[in-house]
């Protein structure tokens, strides 16, 4: 075997056609044999300024021969290895689904080490404008949030690549995606609301299901999911732990919280835990919210959803998903003066960040009341002083007393 040649070392030659070759050790194979990057341009002055380029991407990197292998190939490699047991078998299924459907078939045969930036780019550009099929052969564009969901699985298995020797850097870091389109959220009003929790108090099945969701804002499956044995009645928490989803083929099971937020004991107010208190002296089974035909098993997501239809439909309210609950609970508590900090720990949000930004139609009105309170406090505070101020702002004399 010959001497390792260190990864940066290249040379530079003309061809027989007239244009100029360069190539630079990128890796070694495992017998210790150089992998070389080969860059072509039409002059000597061209190919340099390539060169310097590419000796620099490739400064302290030393790529193995799996760097060869295709980008289908590795994100196949990177669900498997790297993914799989990590997150729901759904979630998985939807990484799969967007690789298969929307980034194979444009870059899936490209080598993995020659995946770059203006590919991505190029990627997402004709996911917006032609991304699926609707009706026929007729192509639509995907949704920038769908593009952005999208470009955060290339980014997070590339960024994975590039930690396992497979590339000199996450190309992806280099890409903007599109901005998500944020809709209005729909929530129930107070009337609206109102209206809602009197339907529920109808259904004796269903109202303690519901008027605790409102009053906690759980995701739907962490609300199925909920044992007696998360309930503290002496101090009025509920210990959030696993969720409730549909299993592939029927029938429901148990699973881990969203995020690792998601795991977290809530003070609930005393109204509802005084509601789980009185539930918990007639129950039957270890489930806070049983199935009503199987008591031994937790109450189907699914069902949830149905009986929410019906509810809102009985009562002529809009239309919403179950989700809008919880938005809904989350926009009467920011309202009502619960901080952002507070609510986001309550949620199960991994940052209060996320939590002001998915409410911003709310904290915007609060911050407009903030500002009128402050100023109201400061001219009672400063009185005379702060109206000379803005007298002598507006361009008049403030005279002295």
């Amino acid at each position: 075997m010959g001497k390792r040649r260190p990864s940066g070392d290249g040379m530079v030659r003309k061809r027989e056609d007239g244009r100029w070759e360069g190539r630079i050790v990128i890796g070694h194979k495992a017998n210790g044999d150089s992998i070389f990057r080969y860059i072509y341009a039409d002059t000597q002055k061209e190919l340099t300024t390539k060169l310097r380029q590419n000796i620099n991407a490739y400064q302290g990197v030393d790529l193995t021969e799996e760097s060869s292998m295709t980008l289908s190939q590795w994100l196949d490699k990177w669900l498997g290895e790297y993914v799989k047991g990590t997150i729901r078998d759904s979630t998985l299924e939807g990484y799969r689904r967007d690789i298969t459907n929307h980034v194979i078939p444009y870059l899936g045969e490209k080598p993995l080490r020659k995946v770059t930036a203006a590919d991505l780019r190029s990627l997402y550009e004709k996911l917006l404008e032609r991304g699926r099929k609707k009706g026929g052969n007729h192509e639509v564009g995907l949704s920038p949030t769908t593009v952005r969901s999208i470009h955060n699985i290339i980014h997070h298995a590339l960024r994975t690549a590039a930690e396992n020797g497979l590339l000199p850097s996450n190309p992806a870091d280099a890409v903007t995606p599109p901005k998500a389109v944020s809709q209005a959220k729909k929530i129930l009003n107070h009337d609206q609301l109102d209206t809602f929790k009197a339907a529920a108090q109808q259904d004796w099945i269903w109202r303690d299901f519901f008027l605790t969701e409102l009053t906690t804002g759980l995701r739907r499956g962490e609300l199925c999911g909920l044992k007696w044995s998360d309930f503290d009645e002496e101090a009025g928490t509920l210990n959030v732990c696993r969720t409730i989803h549909a299993r592939k083929g029927g029938g429901v099971e148990e699973g881990t919280t969203k995020t690792y937020a998601g795991t977290r004991t809530i003070l609930l107010p005393s109204s509802t835990a005084q509601l789980l208190r009185e539930r918990k002296k007639s129950a039957l089974t270890e489930w806070i919210f049983p199935d009503p035909l199987s008591p031994e098993k937790p109450v189907s997501p699914g069902s949830a959803y149905r009986r929410l239809k019906g509810l809102l439909e009985e009562s002529g309210l809009p239309d919403l998903r179950f989700h809008d609950l919880r938005h809904t609970f989350a926009t009467h508590a920011l309202a009502s003066g619960v901080d952002a900090k507070t609510l986001s720990g309550i949620l199960g949000h991994t940052k209060a960040s996320f939590t002001l930004d998915t409410y911003t139609h709310v904290t915007g009105d609060m911050h407009r009341n903030a500002a009128e309170i402050v100023g109201g406090f400061m001219t009672e505070l400063l009185g005379e002083e702060v109206e000379l101020w803005q007298s002598s702002e507006s361009g008049e004399t403030a005279v002295s007393t």
